[in-house]
Protein backbone atom coordinates (compact mmCIF):
# COMPACT_ATOMS: atom_id res chain seq x y z
CA UNK A 1 0.00 0.00 0.00
CA UNK A 2 1.44 3.36 -1.01
CA UNK A 3 1.31 6.52 1.10
CA UNK A 4 -1.29 7.92 -1.29
CA UNK A 5 -4.03 5.46 -0.44
CA UNK A 6 -5.95 3.99 2.49
CA UNK A 7 -7.30 0.47 2.80
CA UNK A 8 -10.26 -0.73 4.83
CA UNK A 9 -11.93 -4.09 5.16
CA UNK A 10 -15.02 -5.41 6.89
CA UNK A 11 -17.40 -8.36 6.86
CA UNK A 12 -21.04 -8.10 5.84
CA UNK A 13 -23.38 -8.58 8.80
CA UNK A 14 -26.32 -10.99 8.72
CA UNK A 15 -28.94 -8.24 8.60
CA UNK A 16 -27.19 -6.57 5.64
CA UNK A 17 -27.43 -9.59 3.35
CA UNK A 18 -29.36 -9.00 0.14
CA UNK A 19 -28.51 -5.28 0.14
CA UNK A 20 -26.86 -3.70 -2.91
CA UNK A 21 -23.18 -3.17 -2.25
CA UNK A 22 -23.28 0.51 -3.28
CA UNK A 23 -25.84 1.15 -0.53
CA UNK A 24 -23.65 -0.64 2.01
CA UNK A 25 -20.66 1.49 0.97
CA UNK A 26 -22.66 4.74 1.09
CA UNK A 27 -23.37 4.01 4.77
CA UNK A 28 -19.79 3.02 5.52
CA UNK A 29 -18.44 6.12 3.69
CA UNK A 30 -21.09 8.74 4.59
CA UNK A 31 -18.95 11.76 3.65
CA UNK A 32 -18.17 10.38 0.19
CA UNK A 33 -20.18 11.16 -2.94
CA UNK A 34 -21.97 8.48 -4.96
CA UNK A 35 -19.96 9.39 -8.06
CA UNK A 36 -16.71 8.77 -6.18
CA UNK A 37 -17.96 5.37 -5.00
CA UNK A 38 -18.85 4.54 -8.61
CA UNK A 39 -15.28 5.39 -9.65
CA UNK A 40 -13.97 3.00 -7.01
CA UNK A 41 -15.93 0.21 -8.68
CA UNK A 42 -14.68 1.20 -12.14
CA UNK A 43 -11.04 1.25 -11.03
CA UNK A 44 -11.24 -2.13 -9.31
CA UNK A 45 -10.80 -0.59 -5.85
CA UNK A 46 -13.66 -2.63 -4.38
CA UNK A 47 -12.93 -6.28 -3.65
CA UNK A 48 -15.44 -8.86 -2.44
CA UNK A 49 -13.89 -12.03 -1.05
CA UNK A 50 -10.61 -11.10 -2.72
CA UNK A 51 -12.00 -10.50 -6.21
CA UNK A 52 -12.75 -7.13 -7.89
CA UNK A 53 -16.43 -6.19 -7.75
CA UNK A 54 -17.36 -4.20 -10.85
CA UNK A 55 -21.13 -4.00 -10.32
CA UNK A 56 -22.60 -1.59 -7.79
CA UNK A 57 -25.80 -3.66 -7.98
CA UNK A 58 -24.16 -6.74 -6.49
CA UNK A 59 -26.23 -7.96 -3.53
CA UNK A 60 -24.01 -8.84 -0.62
CA UNK A 61 -24.15 -12.09 1.31
CA UNK A 62 -23.60 -12.56 5.03
CA UNK A 63 -19.89 -12.85 5.90
CA UNK A 64 -18.74 -11.41 2.55
CA UNK A 65 -15.34 -9.78 3.04
CA UNK A 66 -15.39 -6.30 1.50
CA UNK A 67 -12.08 -4.49 0.93
CA UNK A 68 -11.90 -0.84 -0.12
CA UNK A 69 -8.85 1.03 -1.42
CA UNK A 70 -9.29 4.81 -1.27
CA UNK A 71 -6.71 6.85 -3.19
CA UNK A 72 -5.45 10.04 -1.58
CA UNK A 73 -4.94 13.15 -3.71
CA UNK A 74 -1.41 14.51 -3.99
CA UNK A 75 -2.55 18.11 -4.11
CA UNK A 76 -5.92 19.49 -3.11
CA UNK A 77 -7.29 22.93 -3.86
CA UNK A 78 -10.50 23.76 -2.01
CA UNK A 79 -12.66 26.34 -3.76
CA UNK A 80 -15.00 28.86 -2.17
CA UNK A 81 -18.63 28.31 -3.19
CA UNK A 82 -21.63 30.61 -2.96
CA UNK A 83 -23.77 28.28 -0.82
CA UNK A 84 -26.36 29.80 1.56
CA UNK A 85 -25.59 29.12 5.24
CA UNK A 86 -27.51 29.97 8.40
CA UNK A 87 -25.20 32.18 10.49
CA UNK A 88 -26.46 32.43 14.06
CA UNK A 89 -23.68 34.72 15.31
CA UNK A 90 -20.61 36.40 13.85
CA UNK A 91 -17.87 38.79 14.94
CA UNK A 92 -14.21 39.43 14.04
CA UNK A 93 -13.03 36.23 15.77
CA UNK A 94 -15.59 33.53 15.09
CA UNK A 95 -18.96 32.58 13.75
CA UNK A 96 -21.61 30.10 14.86
CA UNK A 97 -23.38 28.30 12.03
CA UNK A 98 -26.55 26.19 12.07
CA UNK A 99 -25.67 23.33 9.69
CA UNK A 100 -28.50 21.60 7.83
CA UNK A 101 -28.87 17.83 7.71
CA UNK A 102 -27.16 16.36 4.64
CA UNK A 103 -24.28 18.84 4.46
CA UNK A 104 -20.73 17.56 5.00
CA UNK A 105 -18.64 19.80 7.29
CA UNK A 106 -15.33 19.73 5.40
CA UNK A 107 -13.98 18.31 2.13
CA UNK A 108 -12.59 14.80 2.16
CA UNK A 109 -11.43 12.29 -0.42
CA UNK A 110 -14.36 11.79 -2.76
CA UNK A 111 -16.26 14.90 -1.70
CA UNK A 112 -14.54 18.21 -2.41
CA UNK A 113 -17.52 20.49 -3.07
CA UNK A 114 -20.78 21.50 -1.47
CA UNK A 115 -19.40 21.33 2.08
CA UNK A 116 -19.74 23.79 4.93
CA UNK A 117 -16.08 24.75 4.48
CA UNK A 118 -16.69 25.66 0.82
CA UNK A 119 -19.58 27.88 1.93
CA UNK A 120 -17.70 29.48 4.83
CA UNK A 121 -14.70 30.23 2.60
CA UNK A 122 -16.97 32.18 0.27
CA UNK A 123 -18.50 34.09 3.19
CA UNK A 124 -15.27 34.82 5.07
CA UNK A 125 -12.70 35.00 2.32
CA UNK A 126 -9.21 34.78 3.79
CA UNK A 127 -10.46 35.41 7.32
CA UNK A 128 -10.28 31.84 8.63
CA UNK A 129 -7.81 30.13 10.96
CA UNK A 130 -5.13 28.02 9.31
CA UNK A 131 -4.48 25.56 12.13
CA UNK A 132 -6.33 22.65 10.53
CA UNK A 133 -4.82 23.20 7.09
CA UNK A 134 -6.25 23.66 3.62
CA UNK A 135 -9.03 21.07 3.93
CA UNK A 136 -10.50 22.32 7.22
CA UNK A 137 -9.85 26.05 7.55
CA UNK A 138 -11.56 27.45 10.64
CA UNK A 139 -13.07 24.12 11.66
CA UNK A 140 -12.68 23.61 15.42
CA UNK A 141 -15.04 20.63 15.71
CA UNK A 142 -17.38 18.76 13.40
CA UNK A 143 -20.73 17.00 13.35
CA UNK A 144 -21.76 14.19 11.02
CA UNK A 145 -23.26 14.81 7.59
CA UNK A 146 -26.78 13.80 8.65
CA UNK A 147 -26.57 15.52 12.03
CA UNK A 148 -27.96 19.06 11.99
CA UNK A 149 -27.24 21.95 14.31
CA UNK A 150 -24.68 24.33 15.74
CA UNK A 151 -20.97 24.54 14.94
CA UNK A 152 -18.37 27.15 15.89
CA UNK A 153 -15.83 28.29 13.31
CA UNK A 154 -12.66 30.25 14.07
CA UNK A 155 -11.62 33.22 11.93
CA UNK A 156 -8.09 33.42 13.30
CA UNK A 157 -5.54 31.13 14.94
CA UNK A 158 -5.83 32.75 18.37
CA UNK A 159 -9.57 32.12 18.48
CA UNK A 160 -9.02 28.58 17.19
CA UNK A 161 -6.47 27.82 19.92
CA UNK A 162 -8.79 29.14 22.64
CA UNK A 163 -11.82 27.17 21.45
CA UNK A 164 -9.75 24.01 20.97
CA UNK A 165 -8.40 24.35 24.51
CA UNK A 166 -11.95 24.64 25.85
CA UNK A 167 -12.88 21.49 23.96
CA UNK A 168 -9.90 19.68 25.44
CA UNK A 169 -10.90 20.83 28.93
CA UNK A 170 -14.51 19.66 28.35
CA UNK A 171 -15.75 23.13 29.31
CA UNK A 172 -17.78 23.77 26.15
CA UNK A 173 -21.51 23.16 26.44
CA UNK A 174 -22.81 20.80 23.75
CA UNK A 175 -26.35 19.53 24.15
CA UNK A 176 -28.09 17.47 21.47
CA UNK A 177 -31.62 16.17 21.03
CA UNK A 178 -32.10 12.70 19.61
CA UNK A 179 -34.92 10.25 18.99
CA UNK A 180 -33.91 6.74 20.01
CA UNK A 181 -35.51 3.32 19.83
CA UNK A 182 -37.42 1.77 22.74
CA UNK A 183 -38.53 3.19 26.05
CA UNK A 184 -35.71 4.32 28.35
CA UNK A 185 -36.97 3.44 31.80
CA UNK A 186 -34.72 5.70 33.86
CA UNK A 187 -35.15 9.48 33.59
CA UNK A 188 -31.45 10.11 33.12
CA UNK A 189 -28.12 8.35 32.95
CA UNK A 190 -24.48 8.41 31.87
CA UNK A 191 -22.59 6.22 29.41
CA UNK A 192 -18.91 6.07 30.34
CA UNK A 193 -17.35 3.73 27.78
CA UNK A 194 -14.14 4.11 25.71
CA UNK A 195 -14.47 4.50 21.94
CA UNK A 196 -12.14 3.38 19.18
CA UNK A 197 -12.26 1.88 15.71
CA UNK A 198 -14.48 -1.18 15.46
CA UNK A 199 -12.13 -4.22 15.27
CA UNK A 200 -14.56 -5.88 12.81
CA UNK A 201 -15.10 -2.81 10.62
CA UNK A 202 -12.42 -0.12 10.61
CA UNK A 203 -14.82 2.40 9.07
CA UNK A 204 -17.05 2.29 12.17
CA UNK A 205 -16.53 3.23 15.81
CA UNK A 206 -17.27 0.93 18.72
CA UNK A 207 -17.01 0.60 22.48
CA UNK A 208 -13.66 -1.12 22.82
CA UNK A 209 -10.48 -1.13 24.90
CA UNK A 210 -8.25 -1.44 21.81
CA UNK A 211 -6.58 1.90 20.98
CA UNK A 212 -9.60 3.63 22.48
CA UNK A 213 -10.21 7.08 23.93
CA UNK A 214 -12.12 8.03 27.06
CA UNK A 215 -15.72 8.94 26.17
CA UNK A 216 -18.61 10.13 28.35
CA UNK A 217 -22.18 10.96 27.33
CA UNK A 218 -24.86 12.18 29.75
CA UNK A 219 -28.49 11.81 28.75
CA UNK A 220 -31.93 12.59 30.11
CA UNK A 221 -35.41 11.73 28.89
CA UNK A 222 -37.47 14.58 27.45
CA UNK A 223 -40.48 12.66 26.16
CA UNK A 224 -41.60 9.04 25.83
CA UNK A 225 -43.53 7.54 22.91
CA UNK A 226 -43.68 3.88 23.92
CA UNK A 227 -41.51 2.43 21.14
CA UNK A 228 -39.32 5.55 21.03
CA UNK A 229 -37.80 8.08 23.44
CA UNK A 230 -36.80 11.69 22.85
CA UNK A 231 -33.64 12.45 24.80
CA UNK A 232 -31.23 15.27 25.45
CA UNK A 233 -27.62 14.11 25.25
CA UNK A 234 -24.81 16.22 26.66
CA UNK A 235 -21.25 15.55 25.55
CA UNK A 236 -18.52 15.54 28.17
CA UNK A 237 -16.06 14.35 25.53
CA UNK A 238 -16.42 14.70 21.76
CA UNK A 239 -15.40 11.51 19.99
CA UNK A 240 -16.40 10.56 16.44
CA UNK A 241 -19.99 9.20 16.36
CA UNK A 242 -20.00 9.32 20.18
CA UNK A 243 -23.73 9.73 20.84
CA UNK A 244 -24.65 7.29 18.07
CA UNK A 245 -22.31 4.56 19.36
CA UNK A 246 -23.03 5.10 23.06
CA UNK A 247 -26.81 4.95 22.62
CA UNK A 248 -26.52 1.83 20.45
CA UNK A 249 -24.27 0.33 23.13
CA UNK A 250 -27.03 0.63 25.75
CA UNK A 251 -29.56 -0.85 23.27
CA UNK A 252 -31.21 2.46 22.35
CA UNK A 253 -29.83 3.24 18.86
CA UNK A 254 -30.84 6.46 17.14
CA UNK A 255 -33.84 6.34 14.85
CA UNK A 256 -32.65 6.60 11.23
CA UNK A 257 -29.11 5.44 12.02
CA UNK A 258 -28.49 2.64 9.52
CA UNK A 259 -24.84 2.35 10.51
CA UNK A 260 -25.31 1.63 14.22
CA UNK A 261 -29.02 0.85 14.42
CA UNK A 262 -31.37 -1.62 12.74
CA UNK A 263 -31.01 -1.84 8.97
CA UNK A 264 -34.81 -1.84 8.57
CA UNK A 265 -36.07 1.41 10.02
CA UNK A 266 -39.63 1.90 11.26
CA UNK A 267 -39.71 5.68 10.82
CA UNK A 268 -39.47 7.23 7.32
CA UNK A 269 -36.34 9.35 7.74
CA UNK A 270 -32.98 9.63 5.97
CA UNK A 271 -30.11 9.68 8.41
CA UNK A 272 -29.96 9.60 12.19
CA UNK A 273 -32.35 11.84 14.12
CA UNK A 274 -29.73 13.89 15.96
CA UNK A 275 -29.64 17.68 16.32
CA UNK A 276 -26.88 19.78 17.91
CA UNK A 277 -29.26 22.11 19.71
CA UNK A 278 -27.24 24.05 22.28
CA UNK A 279 -23.68 25.34 22.04
CA UNK A 280 -21.94 27.41 24.71
CA UNK A 281 -18.36 28.63 25.14
CA UNK A 282 -16.22 31.43 26.55
CA UNK A 283 -15.47 34.02 23.89
CA UNK A 284 -11.71 33.92 23.04
CA UNK A 285 -11.32 37.70 23.11
CA UNK A 286 -13.84 39.01 25.67
CA UNK A 287 -13.81 36.12 28.14
CA UNK A 288 -17.62 36.28 28.29
CA UNK A 289 -19.61 33.03 28.25
CA UNK A 290 -21.94 32.82 25.24
CA UNK A 291 -24.65 30.26 24.60
CA UNK A 292 -26.73 29.63 21.47
CA UNK A 293 -29.78 27.51 20.78
CA UNK A 294 -31.06 26.06 17.50
CA UNK A 295 -34.68 25.01 16.96
CA UNK A 296 -35.34 21.44 15.86
CA UNK A 297 -35.47 21.07 12.05
CA UNK A 298 -38.87 20.85 10.40
CA UNK A 299 -38.57 17.14 9.55
CA UNK A 300 -37.72 16.38 13.20
CA UNK A 301 -40.74 18.33 14.47
CA UNK A 302 -43.02 16.62 11.93
CA UNK A 303 -41.99 13.15 13.09
CA UNK A 304 -42.42 14.06 16.77
CA UNK A 305 -45.86 15.52 16.02
CA UNK A 306 -46.86 12.28 14.31
CA UNK A 307 -45.66 10.18 17.25
CA UNK A 308 -47.65 12.35 19.68
CA UNK A 309 -50.81 11.78 17.64
CA UNK A 310 -50.25 8.02 17.72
Amino acid sequence: MSEKEEKYQFYIEEEQKGTRIDLVLSLSLPDTSRSFIQKLFEKGNILVNGKPCTSKKYKVAASDLVEITIPKPVDLQIEAEDIPIDIVYEDEDLLVVDKPRGMVVHPAVGNYTGTLVNAVMFHCGERLSSINGVIRPGIVHRIDKDTSGLLMIAKNDKAHESLSAQLAEHSITRRYQALVYHNIREDEGTVNAPLGRDPKNRLKRAVTNMNAKHAVTHYKVLERFGKYTLIEAQLETGRTHQIRVHMAYIKHPLVGDLLYGPKKQTVPVEGQMLHAKTLGFVHPRTGVYMEFDSPLPEYFVTILTGLRKE
